[in-house]
């Protein structure tokens, strides 16, 4: 187990560094004077020139790669062309309202996503399972920009039962700001855990355990829900890994939906006034979370399932 975390950790850094050094480069190719639009067209030559340097943006790219690489490595992100203050310190200030919100969205749309597959798995091929199946194709096709705007329409402006913008003071009030980004976030993952769960508890219900466990009398919904559905489960954990990433992107459109502060609206930002530290601190901190999620989820996987272990 050992080992395996070990070349799992190692294939991460691997993905973080090379999906790092694509973004730095593609920011870079992007077309336009970036001090001057960082500036304004107002800023003196000599502050335009000071900043140049300050950024290293007159270094070739391969130096000033080697140079964002050799302050990483020191733990120093750089500081805001805008208001001075540490990068580290203003991403991480945002992070947390983009962490509750992927966290919120996960945790509804496994649990009825889990519960859904249960149920139609129970009943294959009957009225239920259709109709659950309808559900979750329909959720699934859902996107992710279109639920977040009807659903503030609809329940904040129309039905105001919930606040239409921003993220609440306080434990409660955060709660109640979370329920509409987390609910347009996380509907099309209900479906996708819905049918994945199904369709491995079907296979699983043909196992040979399965079949000893009804021979032994064992009722029916303790075979489906502990025996069969604590397996069934395990490709779940590997989803909601790799549905980090996803969920960061989607994220995006919840935070300038419902103008919330966090990661996502703070990479845009960044993007449209060429903020490079802040774009840059931003990007290696989501693209972190995304591979550190989906090696945990292998690990967990791994550990639940030695199967997984020893194929990899």
């Amino acid at each position: 187990m050992l080992l395996y975390a070990t070349r799992r950790f190692g294939l991460a850094l691997l993905i973080l560094i090379v999906a790092v050094t694509v973004m730095f480069l593609m920011i870079r190719a992007v077309p336009g004077d970036p001090v001057q639009i960082m500036l304004g067209p107002r800023a003196t030559p000599e502050l335009q020139a000071r900043l140049t340097a300050e950024l290293a943006l007159d270094q070739p790219i391969w130096k000033q790669l080697l140079i964002f690489y050799g302050n990483l490595m020191q733990g120093d992100l750089g500081i805001d062309v805008f208001s001075g203050r540490s990068v580290t310190e203003i991403v991480f200030q945002q992070l947390p309202h983009t962490l509750w919100l992927i966290l919120g969205s996960i945790t509804w749309s496994a649990t009825l996503g889990i519960a859904l597959g249960a149920y139609a798995a129970a009943h294959p091929n009957t009225v239920i399972d259709r109709i659950t199946a309808a559900i979750s194709v329909s959720f699934v096709a859902a996107p992710a920009f279109v639920v977040a705007l009807l659903s503030l329409l609809i329940f904040a402006v129309h039905l105001q039962w919930f606040p239409a913008i921003g993220a609440g003071e306080g434990f409660w009030d955060r709660l109640n700001h979370l329920v509409l980004p987390a609910f347009a976030i996380g509907l099309s993952w209900v479906g996708y855990i819905a049918r994945l769960v199904r369709a491995s508890m079907l296979e699983v219900m043909g196992e040979s355990h399965i079949r000893t466990a009804r021979a032994f009398g064992i009722h029916e919904r303790r075979v489906v829900m502990v025996y069969a559905l604590r397996i069934a489960i395990l490709p779940v954990v590997t989803v909601i890994g790799v549905g980090m990433g996803f969920l960061l992107s989607s994220a995006v459109f919840a935070e300038i939906v419902f103008a919330r502060p966090g990661l996502g609206k703070l990479v845009i930002d960044s993007i449209t006034t060429r903020n490079y530290p802040i774009v840059m601190g931003s990007v290696l901190i989501s693209t972190g979370l995304f591979v550190v999620s989906t090696a945990l989820a292998d690990l967990i996987n791994a550990w639940l399932d030695p199967r997984a272990r020893t194929a990899a």
